[in-house]
């Protein structure tokens, strides 16, 4: 097991949402260099130039920590929200899937769509996780702002900390504050699929 430290290779989602060019421009409009964002992220300037253009795909707790230091709502990333609607609904066929990817080829464990990318102001971000079956010496540990729920909706999860270990199976839920690094696999022979609900205070 090690930290979350390589970038990850992006796909055509990416770059169909432009999460990239979303992250360059709104950096430039704050009149923010690479060097800045590095130490208000945390982030190698290699790793933020590498999302600026879509050549990786960033793991929600990486786009959540680059949203919060560019004071915008996650959903910003994902397609321009409208701030006057109380009400969104998303559409099955609108969701984009993304799929992280370490470099080498070597997948990054698991993807993710946004189910609310249309609501603005909003402090709950819901995604639909898939987790693959890796290794325990591959898992990697994120942490990030917050508090987070998951429920598991098919196969068999695990969920690490540096002290516990949970499995969980379909229709266990867990929540945890996200700022424990913490880590998942899939146990099952096929992916886990989750719902997870990231609770970021404005």
């Amino acid at each position: 097991m090690k930290p979350q430290t390589e970038p990850f290779v992006g796909d055509e989602g990416v770059r169909a949402l432009n999460i990239g060019r979303k992250v360059r421009e709104l950096r430039k409009k704050k009149a923010l260099t690479l060097q800045n964002l590095s130490r208000a992220t945390g982030f190698s300037k290699a790793l933020l130039s590498q999302i600026e253009n879509e050549i990786v795909v960033p793991p929600i707790s990486t786009l959540l920590r680059i949203s919060r230091a560019l004071e915008k709502d996650i959903a910003f990333f994902f397609q321009e929200p409208n701030d006057n609607q109380k009400v969104t609904v998303v559409r099955v066929s609108e969701r984009e899937r993304l799929d992280t990817k370490k470099l080498r080829g070597v997948r990054g464990g698991y993807s993710y769509e946004s189910l609310a990318y249309k609501k603005s102001r909003k402090n709950m971000e819901p995604f639909l996780v898939e987790f693959e079956r890796k290794d325990e010496k591959d898992m990697s540990f994120y942490s990030h702002e917050g508090e987070e729920f998951i429920f598991v909706l098919e196969g068999s999860l695990e969920f690490r900390t540096k002290d516990e270990v949970h499995r969980l199976k379909v229709g266990d839920c867990l929540y945890f504050e996200s700022d424990v690094p913490h880590a998942y696999r899939s146990l099952g022979k096929g992916n886990a699929k989750t719902i997870a609900v990231i609770f970021s205070a404005p």
